[in-house]
């Protein structure tokens, strides 16, 4: 079971219309992408990733992502979702050599 953190409930309104992408990654992390319109029209998006046993490794709401649409906001928000999954499983020395 996953377990939400801090982030992930001050975004969540289950009022506002949203898109979801829900990917189990090979090594079992979870990611979850989510995009909504606000009530002014804002498209707004969730990144969430998680370990195979629950635990939040990333969590980040996006309050507007100017100029793109909910489709647009998706896609670009899985590509960074897979990226925080790949970068936390290959832990802090990987990153270190790659800056």
């Amino acid at each position: 079971m996953r377990i939400r953190g801090e982030v992930l409930w001050a975004w969540a309104d289950p009022a506002l219309h949203n898109r979801t992408h829900d990917e189990t990654l090979n090594d079992g992390t979870f990611i979850d992408v989510q995009v909504r319109l606000s009530q002014t029209g804002m498209t707004q998006m969730f990144i969430g990733v998680y370990a195979s046993s629950g635990m939040v490794l990333h969590e980040e709401a996006f309050d507007s992502r100017p100029g793109e649409s909910m489709t647009r906001a998706l896609a670009w928000g899985v590509g960074r979702a897979r990226r925080i999954a790949v970068d936390s499983a290959a832990g802090p020395a990987a990153k270190a050599a790659s800056e």
